[in-house]
């Protein structure tokens, strides 16, 4: 099978690699669709994401979805052909946390995730045409839905975990600041939970053009213009450490900030000054516990996705996909990883059937 691996800085290749076989309790996935994260751009850059640092060649990707290819043994309530996202986290260990963590998975102390070099050896990822994968992290997709769409059910899952952590969001007026992939879903998360009015806010205009087809009410060009003020709720999605000290002097006093975007992990010069004075109140979100079972289910009622998908390609591109999703003038990436069924029903060669076709 083909798989997109990487092998360090700047070392991305697409390698044949044995075909999995189902272990006890597994499935294995023809794997259709791969969302590029900006996790999956760090190790081609730089060799390693955050504190994990790439010491072997790992397939890439946590963003996916397929179609079930075979079933391993004491796999009963999955079948065949069945249409499938992932939750690509797995808890090592016994599971156990505090009570006062309950629920809240995503913040247990070990945590294996697809195409991640936090343990050594990595999590590969499922940038290939097959993957074998436990059945308790197989998530069916609803009737209608689309493994192209499926792909977009993690980073939904991230931003409806946001979302969750502000309590209820109806009729609020709220702010996103930075309207990539994440902000632009946590804008459609925003809508489709009931928020009254959308702001949203970026340096540039083809993010803010992307965010207001999912939803936005108004859109807001940081290049010319400054954040609003006295909005109920902001949302900073930029990771920008720069933008912290206006989300906080835009919130109305005694209003909640939720962050989601990625903050360096080095000190950062800010003003917070607002924080104390106007008793905002700071919240950080990470990943998502059992959100992706949310975020399915909003895809099968019918939340719009399609706006953010704005590049596809064949796996055998990796690298031009890779060069795009790192571009400014692109949402969410998609590599079609094998032949792939779109929301049309119709299969779609690959680039080398194309090319022997043309030949």
């Amino acid at each position: 099978m083909k798989a997109v691996v990487v092998h360090g800085a700047g070392d991305l290749r697409v390698e044949e690699l044995p075909d999995p076989e189902p272990a006890a309790g597994e499935v294995v996935v023809a794997m259709e669709w791969g969302g590029i994260c900006g996790s999956d751009l760090a190790y081609w850059r730089h060799g390693r994401s955050g504190t994990a640092v790439l010491r072997h060649p790992m397939v890439l990707g946590h963003e996916m979805a397929g179609t079930i290819a075979s079933l391993g043994s004491g796999v009963a309530h999955l079948q065949v052909g069945q249409a499938v996202t992932f939750q690509p986290a797995q808890l090592v260990g016994d599971g156990k946390m505090p009570a006062r963590l309950a629920g809240r998975t995503n913040l247990y102390s070990s945590v294996r995730y697809f195409g991640s070099a936090a343990f050594d050896p990595h999590t590969n990822g499922g940038f290939s045409e097959l993957r074998a994968v436990r059945a308790e992290q197989i998530r069916p997709l609803p009737s209608g839905v689309s493994t192209r769409l499926g792909a977009v059910a993690e980073p939904l899952a991230v931003a409806m975990h946001a979302v969750g952590r502000a309590g209820d969001v109806s009729g609020k007026r709220v702010l996103v600041n930075g309207c990539g992939p994440i902000g632009s879903l946590v804008v459609a998360a925003l809508k489709f939970a009931g928020a009254d009015y959308v702001i949203a806010a970026d340096v540039a205009s083809h993010p803010l053009c992307v965010a207001e087809e999912m939803g936005a009410d108004r859109t807001v060009n940081l290049a010319t213009a400054s954040l609003p003020d006295d909005v109920d709720l902001v949302f900073e999605a930029s990771g920008a450490p720069g933008a912290i000290s206006a989300v906080l002097h835009a919130v109305a006093k005694g209003g909640t900030v939720v962050q989601v975007g990625n903050l360096p992990g080095t000190p950062v010069t800010t003003v917070l000054g607002d924080l104390v004075s106007r008793e905002v109140t700071w919240i950080g979100s990470y990943r998502f516990a059992d959100e992706i079972d949310l975020a399915v289910a909003a895809l099968g009622a019918g939340l719009n996705v399609n706006p953010l998908i704005t590049h596809e390609f064949e796996i055998e591109d990796a690298e031009l996909a890779m060069n795009t999703a790192a571009g400014p003038e692109s949402s969410k990436v998609l590599l079609r990883l094998s032949n792939a069924t779109d929301q049309t029903g119709v299969v779609r060669p690959s680039s080398a059937e194309r090319t022997a076709r043309r030949d």
